[in-house]
């Protein structure tokens, strides 16, 4: 078992390294107070193939393996949670079904701008009366000719206010037999596609996250995503992947918390001393540390097996729901560490706390993770 990073994936990371404090740093203040998306920067995270990491070059990607996709989202995050989210989402719920279950057309017409970044993907299952079971879901596609017609409200739909491909989970009625779960493609210019306005949340909040409102909306037969009921696989097997993404979302909200924790911790002088020498602050800045490379270690070990192909629901599920509790704890230590400035927008510290929290709910919440890793573990 190899557990050192190869070459190309530490260029990978000194790359995204140098990109991020360079370009997202400077401007994680401003997105989170002000909620504006920066579209220039982002055209610029496009022409790295920061929108299209695990797709193949012919349709526009960067084509990496997990590992190095898990290590960009990480180093984005590290700095810029915010931005973190967007490429995680579009890349691991977005990009990523349409080139698994997608036909060579719809590859060619919806992949190809998600993976080159002219398009921003999102993912929409969760409702007002659906949220951790999906089967609940009351967003509805009829069938009409050659169209369905679709009516829903999609709620908390992350990347929504800048979206322009959507991944739409909805029952369609099939007679006697009942409502089978689909996936439906559509995009955001459609007539009867709403948006609402942007949710005013705690942390991300660089992130336009709002709701998404369908009446009406009339698509093709041909945007259908994989055959009609299959929406649960879909759902249930990008998911699966998407997790890897927001472990490595959490993991660098937490690594970005140790590294500005240790850097206040060397400068801060309490009692004629730096703070970094007393043991209360060292106990915390070691738990982080050990807990920060434990959760890097669970979330490439689940990389490794999908990139295999190796079953990796049970692996998955680890390293989101223990990277997402990492975050939390790293961020609440390190606003303990900078004490009461912790508590102010002087430091980032406290913008990463309110960005960690959220990792524990999104793309399944830690009891969801936890009922996934049981039952594997009942099955076996």
């Amino acid at each position: 078992m190899h557990l050192e990073p190869s070459m190309k994936q530490a260029v990978i990371r000194r790359t995204v390294r140098k990109f991020a404090e360079t370009r997202l740093a400077p401007v994680a203040v401003e997105m989170d107070r002000t909620g504006l998306f920066p579209w220039d920067i982002a055209q610029e995270m496009a022409d790295l193939n920061y929108f299209g990491l695990e797709i193949p070059a012919q349709y526009g990607g960067a084509g990496l393996e997990t590992i190095s996709y898990a290590i960009v989202i990480e180093e984005i995050s590290r700095v810029n949670a915010a931005m973190g989210l967007c490429v995680a989402v579009h890349n691991g719920v977005s990009a990523s079904p349409v080139y698994v279950f997608g036909t060579e057309k719809q590859r060619e017409r919806f992949l190809v701008p998600l993976a080159t970044g002219k398009k921003i993907g999102t993912f929409c299952l969760t409702e007002p009366n659906a949220g951790s079971d999906a089967s609940s879901l009351e967003t509805s596609a009829i069938r009409d000719g050659d169209n369905y017609i679709l009516n829903g409200n999609k709620v908390f739909v992350t990347n929504g206010g800048i979206s322009g491909i959507n991944l739409v989970f909805a029952g369609i009625q099939t007679g006697e037999k009942g409502k089978k779960f689909s996936v439906c493609i559509v995009e955001s210019e459609r007539e009867g596609l709403e948006k609402g306005p942007t949710e005013e949340l705690m942390g991300m909040r660089g992130n336009p996250v709002c709701p998404i409102v369908l009446h009406d909306c009339r698509i093709p037969l041909e945007n259908l995503l994989g055959e009609e009921g299959e929406g649960l696989k879909i759902a249930l097997t990008t998911l699966n992947g998407g997790r890897i993404g927001i472990a490595a979302q959490a993991l660098g909200i937490a690594q970005g918390s140790l590294d500005v924790s240790l850097k206040y911790a060397k400068e801060r002088n309490q009692f004629g001393k730096s703070i970094s020498e007393f043991g209360a602050i060292q106990d915390f800045l070691a738990d982080m540390a050990t807990r920060i490379e434990a959760a890097r270690l669970l979330i490439y070990r689940a990389s490794d097996l999908k990139d295999k192909g190796i079953n990796h629901v049970r692996e998955s599920a680890m390293a989101k729901v223990y990277a997402s509790e990492v975050a939390v704890d790293a961020t609440r230590m390190g606003v303990q560490i900078h004490g009461g400035y912790g508590y102010t927008k002087a430091y980032p510290i406290e913008r990463f706390y309110r960005d960690a929290k959220v990792c524990e709910i999104y793309e399944g919440t830690s009891e969801i993770q936890r009922m996934v890793i049981a039952k594997s573990l009942l099955n076996e």
